[in-house]
């Protein structure tokens, strides 16, 4: 695969600034989970990687813990407060910016930004003070009074806006200075043509489409899905033996880090696995001394948790544990009810199984207990 192309040098302002009400999310839609990761940082992540310098995010008064939480990890952009109104907001990010030649202005509700969008938006501007992303409306489109149709549009003469859209920054900083329009703009390209400056149009990208409602952050993910985990630990004397989130009496116990409950472990994973975002020793790692005989209860609520976040509530859980020793049946009922209790699902989703290896291999010579998991989460 050839190496992307250069581009040239530019600013960019990613606008996340709004509450994001109509999404349906627990907090503004700019900060959940979407694909894995918050919305904001999808594109924050885009251009970044293509080069913007500076790059400013305007965002909510008092966000300040939500913006570090999404944004973590990442250097190269500033976090200013955005105004009232998106105008407001999109003028303050300009003058957090400064000075460049060209600039980006991108809605942060549009994750999914493809660099070949960017590269022709930038390209635009060697004729046009300004560029934006626009795709054809398909669908005849109807004029509507009180619910009755009342005339048409001439669909071949209108275009779908999209953002990225791209400036020369003097051109666009003095716009907004100037602007004397409705309260908000619709966009920034109005703010330049009703300073008279002309706007482009370029092809834009059916994968910039606009998060806007609850259903936006599901119709993408599947309905089902299916993760796998597998564990192991050895038995040692002097330890405690915790399997399943229950401690059992017997004359050695599994050795590890945390409680070495090898049952909750592979349950950790398979639910990770589900949804994609690692396995236990990611979120966990056995080099924290944190996690030191830590209760392997606080890392299933954590996968429960994450597998929340992602929009899926857990179908069902079914568990196998491997070992010769202790016996696994007197215990299995308090294992399912500790399980189900741990993410809050009831006791009939939760299976836990047991089976011997016939004496063979490391589980078969009384050395440890392995386990392994499969976990089903349903979308929300």
């Amino acid at each position: 695969m050839s190496e992307a192309r250069p581009l040239p040098p530019f600013a960019a302002i990613v606008v996340a600034a709004g509450k994001g009400l109509r999404a349906g999310q627990p907090l503004p839609k700019q900060f959940a989970r979407w694909r894995g990761k918050p919305v904001v940082r999808h594109s924050v992540e885009s251009l970044l990687g293509a080069g913007a310098s500076p790059l400013v995010v305007v965002v909510p008064e008092n966000a300040e813990d939500a913006v570090e939480e999404a944004l973590a990890g990442l250097s190269g952009y500033e976090a200013v407060t955005g105004g009232d109104t998106r105008q407001q907001s999109v003028a303050k990010g300009l003058e957090a910016v400064g000075s460049a030649d060209r600039v980006l202005i991108h809605d942060a509700a549009r994750p999914d930004l493809p660099r070949a969008v960017i590269e022709r938006v930038l390209n635009a501007l060697t004729d046009h003070p300004g560029a934006i992303p626009a795709l054809p409306v398909a669908d005849s489109l109807a004029q509507d009074s009180d619910g009755v149709m009342t005339g048409s549009a001439p669909r071949e003469q209108l275009r779908r806006v999209q953002t990225p859209q791209a400036f020369r920054f003097a051109d666009i900083f003095a716009a907004h200075r100037t602007w004397t329009g409705a309260p908000d703009a619709g966009d920034d390209a109005q703010v330049l043509r009703a300073a008279g400056g002309t706007v482009a149009l370029v092809p834009g990208d059916e994968r910039l489409a606009k998060l806007t409602y609850a259903e936006d952050f599901v119709s993408d993910q599947p309905a089902i899905r299916t993760g796998m985990g597998f564990d192991v630990h050895k038995l040692a004397a002097g330890e405690e033996l915790w399997l399943g989130g229950v401690r059992i009496e017997h004359d050695k116990g599994l050795a590890g880090h945390s409680d070495a409950d090898v049952a909750l472990h592979s349950i950790v994973d398979a639910l990770l696995g589900a949804i994609g975002d690692g396995d236990i020793g990611t979120h966990f790692p056995p080099s924290d001394p944190q996690w030191k005989g830590a209760s392997s209860d606080r890392f299933l609520a954590h996968a429960a948790k994450l597998v929340s976040e992602a929009g899926y509530s857990v179908g069902n859980v079914d568990l196998t544990i491997i070992c010769e020793e202790p016996k696994i049946g007197p215990h299995r009922p308090a294992m399912r009810q500790r399980i189900a209790e741990l993410l809050g699902v009831d006791i009939d989703r939760i299976s836990v199984k047991a089976t011997t290896t016939e004496r063979l291999g490391f589980t078969g010579r009384g050395e440890g207990i392995a386990a392994q998991a499969i976990a089903t989460v349903i979308r929300n």
